[in-house]
């Protein structure tokens, strides 16, 4: 039997070459399932997505999905795509070890945790604030930089890491420090600043976060992924002494003041001080994030 990709409507066109498409998967002439492939969000052609791909259940177990996703590489390819990236729930056992099977390379998880009703206050001598106008034009800088470092160091391109950076700015900070559901809070102990955060309020991820991409994760709500951390920072000469959790503890108690009764992040693979403190406070991966590269 043949398993094809067959186009169910016209490709959508947006805005700087942006294009989509869905598909049939189809057995000789029997449809068994989809995919829905994007291209050109943020960062131009040069990198797609297989934004979904689902298999009936009674033909699953049967290679469909792999025959699929190498159809899917197939179509983005011939769209200019150099880079194709992917998540995967954490409960989706087979599609994990179908990501692995072909390829792909895992670059980033995304973990969230329930709260909490009652979060610890925090320690004697530490003191939180709003981050000043000033304060936030020096950490934009500094912070865009290294995470365009960080994307490139997970393969991303430069040129694409830029892009993609200047692109989540416009769409998470579009009013800057004033940007509705933004809180930047800075971190001091004893008298001294320590480390600052990012809280988005309105559920959404950034490669200027810890690094991912822009992505909605949800409504703000108890039940819903309201609050998200896009970026924690603890200075080198201050790290190793409990200041990154004080931060997390901060952003949980901003959530539960906001009425939010769920927390999101996105880590990086290589973070692994960062995924252990996640983990120490209770945080779960919900999803994983994988790219490969197109030859």
């Amino acid at each position: 039997m043949t398993t094809t990709l067959r186009p169910t409507g016209p490709e959508h066109r947006g805005p700087a070459g942006a294009r989509s498409r869905d598909y049939e998967i189809r057995v000789n002439s029997r449809p068994v399932g989809a995919v829905r492939l994007v291209a050109g969000d943020r960062s131009g052609l040069a990198v797609g997505r297989i934004a979904a791909l689902r298999v009936e259940g009674p033909e699953r177990r049967r290679g469909r999905a792999t025959v699929a996703a190498l159809a899917a590489e197939e179509v983005l390819r011939g769209w200019g795509c150099r880079r194709i990236e992917i998540t995967v729930p954490a409960s989706a056992h087979g599609a994990l070890r179908m990501a692995d099977g072909l390829g792909y390379r895992e670059s980033s998880r995304g973990m969230s945790k329930r709260l909490p009703r009652r979060v610890p206050e925090p320690p004697a001598g530490s003191v939180e604030r709003s981050m000043l106008p000033e304060e936030f034009a020096v950490w934009l800088q500094r912070s865009t930089e290294r995470h365009i470092r960080s994307a490139v160091a997970g393969g991303v391109p430069e040129a694409e890491a830029s892009a993609r950076a200047a692109a989540d700015l416009r769409v998470l900070l579009p009013e800057g420090l004033e940007t509705p559901g933004a809180r930047f809070t800075v971190l001091a102990r004893s008298g001294v600043e320590v480390g600052l955060l990012w809280l988005s309020l309105h559920g959404q991820e950034s490669v200027l976060g810890l690094p991912g991409g822009a992505r909605r994760t949800g409504t703000a709500g108890e039940d819903g992924i309201g609050g998200a951390v896009l970026d924690i920072e603890v200075a080198e000469e201050h790290r190793g002494r409990g200041h990154g959790r004080e931060l997390m503890l901060s952003a949980e108690r901003q959530c539960r003041a906001a009425g939010v009764g769920r927390l999101a992040l996105n880590v990086s693979l290589e973070n692994l001080q960062a995924r252990g403190l996640y983990e120490s406070l209770g945080y779960v991966t919900a999803r994983h994030s994988f790219y490969k590269t197109l030859l």
